[in-house]
């Protein structure tokens, strides 16, 4: 299955209509779905560093999500970063992540 938004049109709506959750180098915006399984699409700025620091950033995100089970079904994600967060080693954003699921 894949859980990936995909079109700008998908980002916009979560951005629209989603609540938020911060935590200090990321944002989670959450909205409710009609799809029985969740998507997720993943936003990192230009201001995060090159392309290799932000999709190394990006591949880690994808792998904690994919193997914590933080999301829950019948919800769109996006998963948004902020200055700093590549500089954070594996653990530390596991624990990021975890966190900002949680509120």
């Amino acid at each position: 299955m894949d859980h990936r938004l995909k079109k700008d049109k998908q980002f916009s709506y979560v951005y629209r209509k989603g609540k938020r959750a911060h935590s200090e180098h990321l944002t989670l915006f959450s909205v409710a779905s009609k799809f029985k399984t969740y998507k997720i699409g993943y936003a990192i700025s230009k201001k995060i560093g090159k392309a290799n620091q932000r999709n190394k950033l990006k591949r880690r995100l994808k792998e904690i999500v994919r193997t914590g089970n933080f999301a829950k079904d019948n919800f769109n994600y996006v998963l948004m970063a902020k200055v700093g967060a590549a500089e954070l080693d594996f653990a530390s954003l596991k624990a990021e992540v975890k966190k900002v699921f949680e509120k």
